[in-house]
Parts: C-alpha cells; structure tokens; sequence
C-alpha cells in the first residue's frame, strides 16, 4: 500500500491553485494542483512528484518533505504525518507554514494596505492583490525562491529604495531574525538548506558571523512604482505568537500622498506590470 503517494495525491487535489499563489483561469478537469504545479512550488522535478505519487521512489529526504509541505499547505500535524510517512524523524520542531483561518480573515480586513505573510525564514506564503500591485507580482517566483532572504541576498530586482545604511540595517536585521529561527526550530531541514545557499553572498558571511539575535523592526519605505511613481509607507512586521508567522503590513506614511496613490494601485493592481519584480 502506497501510503505517501496517496496522501500527497489527496493533499495535491484538495489545494486551491488560488491559495498557492497559482493565476489560473481556465476550468479545470478535476480540482486541486497539477502535477507540475506542484513541482515548482516544492522546486523539484515533475518526475520525481510521479515516481512519489506512484510509490516507485526512494523515502523522500527531510528536505523535500518540507518543501512538499510548504508547497500544499500542510498543517504541522500533517507535516509531521508526511515525516513518518517517509521514514523521517517528525518531531515538533518543524517551521509552521500553514496561515490559519483566523489570520486569512484579518487579511481580508486588510485590503488598502499591502499585506503579506511570510515564514519564519521569510518564505512567502500569502499575500493581498494590493501587496501584488505595489511590490511587484510574486507569481514570478516558485518553489524555495520565493523568499525575502534569496531576493535579498541574491540581489534580486527590486522597487523598494534603499540608501547604503538602510540597506546594511534591513539585512543585519534579517540575519539577527533568521539566527533566532534557527535555535527555535533546530531540526528543521531547511533551515540549514537556507544559510548554505545565502552564504554564497559574502554580506551574508559576514552578518551571520556576528552574534546578534532580534525581530525585525518597523521602519520607513520608499517604493519607486514604475506606474505611480514614489510611494512612502511605513513597514510593520507583527509576529505570530505559536506558529512565529511574520505578518507585513505597509502603511501610507503620514504627510505624504501615499494614499491616493495605493487607492489607484488597488484599481489598477497588476495589469501590465507583470515583468517587473519586488523584494
């Protein structure tokens, strides 16, 4: 009996491309992801989906597990039900990345301002149409790639305006937030699946060296949006208690025009602007 494959079959149908982050417009023969899909949100390959799906491939390593779990949206207990399922250790120690009912529906309360939900390694897991419109459209980023800390590091394109200091500040705060991550949740695989990749970048080196351990803190922003031209907003990160989910939330900042111009971002969203990408 394939136990895996038919879990991940059933996890795969029951996901609404919608709520992976997935445009789609066309209807669909039968609900849930496609193969495919799956496979660049858990950034492996679509042969390796069917050969697990199928049960003709070796126990899946921990760090795909946790991609897959990321990718369909599995609560920690089902996270851990795919560890055991795989023949890994599952204990409670994995990064929680399912967003709860309750945070959806402050979201939906949240509509004028640009919104978005990360991990606790800044993995993006949802976002309004108005963050969409103002940072960019963050469809263009699949699997592990849609993370703050790889566009960061990895000196994607981005609309935010930084000077040199307030560059060096975000990322130090980043590091000091990701190293606290790590000593909470130590067994997860993808945490040192993370700092390997960023530290190709030698700004990274040099921060994670250092012994700093903190939240991210507010701050001001300037988004230089290829249509609406400067907007001023301040950036809040607020901090789910249980589950260490990172809640952003620009304001219009106080004295400026930044609302008027996110009213228009909400009528426009992102027509048009696809090509351009954000951090």
């Amino acid at each position: 009996m394939n136990q895996l494959g038919e879990a991940i079959r059933a996890w795969r149908s029951r996901l609404d491309p919608a709520a992976a982050g997935l445009a789609h417009h066309a209807p669909r023969r039968v609900p849930g992801l496609r193969r495919a899909e799956l496979a660049g949100l858990a950034g492996i390959s679509v042969e390796y989906v069917v050969q697990l799906e199928q049960g003709r491939a070796a126990s899946p390593s921990a760090q795909v597990c946790s991609s897959l779990a990321r990718a369909l949206r599995l609560s920690a207990d089902e996270h851990a039900h795919l560890m055991r399922l795989a023949g890994q250790p599952a204990g409670p120690h994995h990064i929680p990345r399912l967003v709860p009912d309750s945070l959806h529906r402050i979201i939906g309360q949240l509509d004028h301002n640009p919104t978005a939900v990360f991990d606790a390694v800044w993995q993006l897991l949802h976002w309004n149409p108005l963050f969409a419109a103002t940072m960019g459209d963050p469809t263009r980023h699949t699997g592990g790639s849609r993370n703050a800390m790889i566009w960061q590091f990895e000196d994607e394109p981005t609309r935010v305006r930084h000077t040199e200091a307030e560059r060096d500040a975000f990322e130090a705060s980043l590091v000091a937030d990701l190293r606290a991550t790590s000593s909470r949740f130590p067994h997860d695989p993808e945490i040192p699946a993370l700092i390997t990749r960023l530290r190709r970048s030698s700004r990274f080196r040099a921060l994670w060296d250092q012994p700093s351990v903190a939240p991210i803190p507010s701050s001001a922003k300037v988004v230089d949006h290829p249509a609406v031209g400067a907007i001023a907003l301040d950036s809040n990160v607020l901090t789910t208690e249980e589950a260490g989910l990172r809640v952003l939330v620009y304001t219009p900042r106080p004295g400026t025009d930044a609302r008027s111009k996110l009213t228009l971002l909400a009528a426009v969203g992102t027509q048009d602007l696809s090509a351009e990408q954000f951090r």
